[in-house]
């Protein structure tokens, strides 16, 4: 398992990822045949070593010819179709160029069909976006978090004339994100390197615990003062550095939105997640776009059951995609002792923090069960069991007691 953190505090546009990957060890090769495979014209990527406030880093220019053509998201995805390019990449390129079609489309107030986007169209913007594609999979990626992203502030020129900082297109990108002005007032993300990071993102948040063991500085053509503009990508695997090397990998997060599913449906869902090796399922009430209500639907799962959970939610819902992310977790040792209600046997969860008893708790199953079999409320006899479930946190025990 690969894990990649992306370090946006000072912004991204498409060639800084570019220059970040080069300088993370992805040959440049390794991209130019990506954008050769697409390239309705001539583009080049040269290397440069460069300083951007004292600091080394690495960018690529995307050399391109003079070109009057403005291709809309259509021929886009014609071009990117008809390529030559691994699935993987392709997939990868398509999703950015559609999340940045769709801010365009939303922003000038159209379909991404319809409008003809200069910012989309570029060579420049095809290369970006295609070669970034390809060094994300050749590095194997499968987590990939996310810093807040700083946006800069002031104005920008644009073939639409002066605007505001974040423009538009970015600020519709970057909903939902964690951003934030920065320290200099000039553009510090681009539209392109804003669909790139909303698109390659499984997380957003401060470097993920991880063993890291590539690092690349992808520099921005501008060099301000006080301040590299520079993107850093960090390649490595999970880990904490909390356990020795040989531990099992850490937990995974499952994720998925969902808003067109019969609500009915969850308890069974859930159920069958655990079934499948889910440790845990949950479900969180959400509103997506437009006011649809929906739900977030999460499941705990360890690597080697991963991919069976993660078939069981694509067969079990409507999702078509989701979101994956390492976690660290710290468990209680934990233990499952027994009291007695009136005879019954119900089992106790107890979980210990460096051996002294914190926390026991009757299982609920075992108590419903009791107080059918009692003829008594359930409540009646849920009391009586968290009153027994006391001795366990007075006393340090290790059998099981009963009335």
């Amino acid at each position: 398992m690969t894990t990649v953190w992306i370090d946006a505090s000072a912004g991204a546009s498409g060639d800084m990822l570019l220059g970040a990957l080069v300088g993370a060890g992805v040959p440049v090769e390794v991209l130019q045949h990506a954008v050769d495979a697409v390239a309705p014209e001539p583009v080049a990527l040269r290397v440069e070593e460069v300083r951007r406030a004292g600091l080394a880093a690495t960018r690529v220019h995307v050399d391109v010819t003079d070109s009057s053509v403005h291709r809309t998201w259509h021929h886009i995805r014609e071009l990117l179709g008809h390529g030559s390019l691994d699935a993987p990449v392709r997939d990868l390129a398509l999703a950015a160029f559609e999340r940045l079609a769709v801010a365009e489309a939303t922003v000038h107030g159209a379909t991404p069909d319809q409008v003809h986007f200069h910012e989309v169209g570029a060579l420049d913007a095809i290369a970006d976006v295609v070669g970034v594609a390809a060094g994300f999979v050749h590095v194997g990626a499968t987590a990939v978090t996310v810093s807040p992203v700083a946006v800069g502030s002031g104005t920008v020129e644009t073939s639409h004339g002066v605007l505001p900082v974040p423009p538009p297109a970015v600020a519709e990108l970057l909903r939902g994100v964690p951003t934030y002005a920065g320290a200099v007032a000039m553009e510090r993300c681009t539209p392109t390197g804003a669909a790139l990071l909303t698109t390659l993102a499984t997380a957003y948040a401060p470097q993920p615990p991880m063993v890291v063991e590539r690092i690349g500085v992808g520099a921005g053509g501008r060099d301000p003062e006080g301040h590299a503009n520079v993107v850093r990508i960090f390649v490595g695997g999970p880990g904490t550095g909390l356990r020795p090397s040989s531990a099992a990998e850490a937990p995974l997060l499952l994720e998925c939105n969902v808003d067109d599913l019969d609500p009915r449906v969850w308890p069974s869902v859930l159920a069958a997640l655990l079934e499948t090796g889910a440790s845990d399922a949950w479900l969180t009430p959400i509103l997506m776009k437009k006011g649809r209500p929906a739900h977030t639907l999460s499941a705990l799962v360890d690597h080697e059951r991963a991919a069976a959970v993660r078939a069981e939610i694509f067969r079990q819902t409507t999702t078509i995609g989701l979101r994956e992310q390492p976690l660290s977790k710290h468990a209680l040792d934990r233990e499952m002792l027994s009291i007695r209600v009136g005879g019954e046997a119900i089992a106790v969860k107890v979980a210990r923090h460096h051996g002294l008893v914190v926390n026991a708790q009757p299982e609920y199953d075992d108590v419903a069960r009791a107080a059918a079999a009692l003829g008594r409320p359930v409540n009646d006899v849920l009391t009586e069991a968290q009153h027994l479930c006391r001795a366990f946190l007075d006393h340090t025990v290790t059998t099981s007691t009963g009335d």
